[in-house]
Parts: C-alpha cells; structure tokens; sequence
C-alpha cells in the first residue's frame, strides 16, 4: 500500500513521499523570542542553529546538542524550534540543534558523519558560548537518539575532548535484529509510526526498494548465528513482564533468507543498531537518561538499552510515558494541537538536566 500511494503521487508529479513528509513535518515557524539569542551557522555545510539565553549567566552553563528525528529521511531544526527553546530556557544552556543533511539525497552514513562534525565543532569551541566543558548533554528524538548514541559511542575514542556528561534519548530506535519484540507486535497499527513504516523507511534511508519488507518483517535478513549470538541483549525474555499483559503473543521467526539479509544488512551494523555494541564499549558511556512511551513499536529498544546500561553499572534514570505514542513531541508547543503526555515528557527532561 505505502509503495502504491508513492507511485501515485510521484506519477501525478506532485511529489515524492518523502517531500510530502518534509513539507507536512517543516512545522510552522514559531515567533520570535525575546529571551533568546538564536543564531544560524554551517559547519563542513551542515546547519546548525545556536539557542542561547539573553540573561547574563550566573557561571558557565551546559551544552546540549540535539538531533532531531525523522527516520534520516525527513525533518528538520524548524520541526522542534519549539523544543530546542523549551530547554535553552528552562534549563538555562546553550542548545545547538543540527540539521543533518537528509537521506536519500545525502546518503547513509552521511547523518551520523554531520551530527559528529557539528558536535566536534561545538566541543572545540565552548569558550566562545561559555560553556561548562563539564556539562556537554548529547540528546535526541527517534533515530536522532540512535544518532546520540552512536555519537557517544564514537568519542569514548576521542581522548583530546571533554568527556560528555548525560546522554538523553527520547524513544530512540537502537536496533534493527528483532521485529517479533512485544512492543512491536502490541503497537503494529499504532499512529504515528506503524511496525511496517519502520521497515519502510529504513529502505528509503538507504535508498533502496521495499521489495522484501515482509520478509524483514518476519526477521528473515538474520542469520541464525547472530540470533544467538546478541540473544542476551535482544529478546522478548528481556522484557520485563508488565510490558507484554497488553496482548503479547510470542512469534516464531521464520527461516533465514541470504538474500533478504543481503538487500539490507546495513541495519545490523554497529553503526545502525548500537544496541549490538560491546559490554567494553557500553560500559564507558556517560549516564542516561531513557524516554519510552507505551504506544510506540520502539518501546521495547529503549527498555533493552535501559537494561544493557545498568548491567554494566552506567546510572540510568528512566522516564516512561504510559499514555505516549511515537513521535509525540513533534506537536509541543503547538497549543490545543500539543498533548499533556508530551508536556510531562519535556517537564521530566527539563528536570534531569537541572539536576545534572
């Protein structure tokens, strides 16, 4: 069906999905902000839009750059303005938001090669937006959170820098193994973001054809060693058991096919499924702090990460929205339009990194 609705439109010459998706998801651009000083800038031709608190600082204040979500496909700084200036203000700190270029015109591994430039630009220049070297937050929303934790996987090697304080995840995606996971099967239908869109937009972020997507599905691209192997970090046994009263039926997967794993092996690498890395890697991460909402197919990736954190002695602080769904946020600050939900998610994020 999504392929259909694709072809239609792009045979009509309206648009592709995804510049629909961009166009719908651009936001509308909020008022100015007297209390704010935003600035525009690009690094290595990466945007980055700068939000820092007109109020003289008492001291040096943290440093947050956020990645926002969108499946690398679509997206941008305008579509969380409004989140971006919540917590510049509510928590007194320099927030850089970056707009990585987009997939597929920017090819994968592109968006994780831009949030690592713009965030090594930031470290490297923190006197100049008088930021504490002490309190650098590395956050994000969806894939940007798999973005995050890639990011802070990657400057555990980068010993010339500032070790990085908190990471904050909002219901990230961390792994592309496991489809059958509860919160998959329990949120398949689920708005915004149904068990069949993650498959397909992980196909149009490597640009490639949904042509085996129910095969994905079914996670036929595994093979059976790896399944084994990452078995300890990635299965439904792992979920505690409140999580899957909601109707959870265990699934069989079906047998492994080479050539669906070969159409799209890049979503068991490292790289998209941080979730795999090592116990020696996970457990030099800085504390996190964990957002899952209980309407999302991504539920389950937050509660596993959450788990692989605290078996390796890193603090987590957890925060679990029983009524959100995925993407949520996308609609704060946008009055009757937002949800109660999204504003304790932001309240409860707001007060983790004051407390930091």
């Amino acid at each position: 069906m999504l392929s259909i609705q694709k072809q239609i439109l792009e045979k009509l010459g309206i648009c592709s999905d995804l510049s629909l998706l961009r166009v719908v998801l651009d936001g509308i651009p909020p008022r100015r902000d007297s209390k704010l000083l935003i600035k525009d800038l690009k690094v290595d031709e990466v945007p980055l839009r700068i939000y820092q608190p007109k109020w003289p600082p008492t001291g040096k204040r943290r440093g947050i750059l956020y990645f926002h979500g969108g499946a690398g496909t679509f997206g941008s700084i305008r579509t969380f303005e409004r989140i971006c200036r919540y917590i510049a203000k509510k928590c007194d700190s320099v927030v850089v938001s970056v707009g990585y270029r987009l997939a597929p015109e920017h090819p994968y591994p592109g968006q994780y090669f831009d949030c690592l430039n713009a965030t090594l630009y930031f470290m490297r220049n923190l006197e100049e937006y008088h930021v504490d070297p002490a309190l650098i937050i590395i956050s994000g929303d969806s894939c940007g959170a798999n973005f995050a934790t890639v990011i802070c996987q990657i400057l555990l090697n980068k010993r010339d820098l500032p070790k990085v304080r908190a990471q904050v995840l909002l219901y990230p995606g961390l792994q592309g193994l496991d489809f059958h996971l509860p919160s998959y099967q329990q949120n398949a239908s689920v708005p915004m973001l149904f068990r069949k869109l993650v498959i397909y937009f992980c196909f149009r972020y490597l640009n490639k054809e949904p042509s085996v997507l129910e095969d994905v599905l079914q996670n036929c691209h595994v093979p059976e060693s790896m399944k084994q192997k990452y078995k300890k970090w990635i299965s439904a046994d792992i979920i505690p058991d409140e999580f899957k009263i909601r109707g959870y039926v265990p699934q069989k997967s079906a047998s492994y096919k080479p050539e669906v794993h070969e159409a799209i092996k890049e979503i068991l690498a490292i790289t998209f499924s941080p979730l795999l890395a090592e116990d020696s890697i996970i457990c030099q991460l800085p504390e996190s702090y964990i957002v899952t909402c209980e309407f999302d197919v991504l539920r389950d990736d937050g509660l596993l990460y959450k788990k692989r954190l605290e078996d390796n002695g890193i603090q987590v602080t957890w925060y679990h929205s029983e009524s959100g769904f995925h993407g949520i946020l996308a609609f704060f600050g946008y009055g009757i339009f937002s949800f109660l939900s999204g504003k304790k998610i932001m309240d409860s994020t707001v007060n983790y990194i004051n407390s930091l």
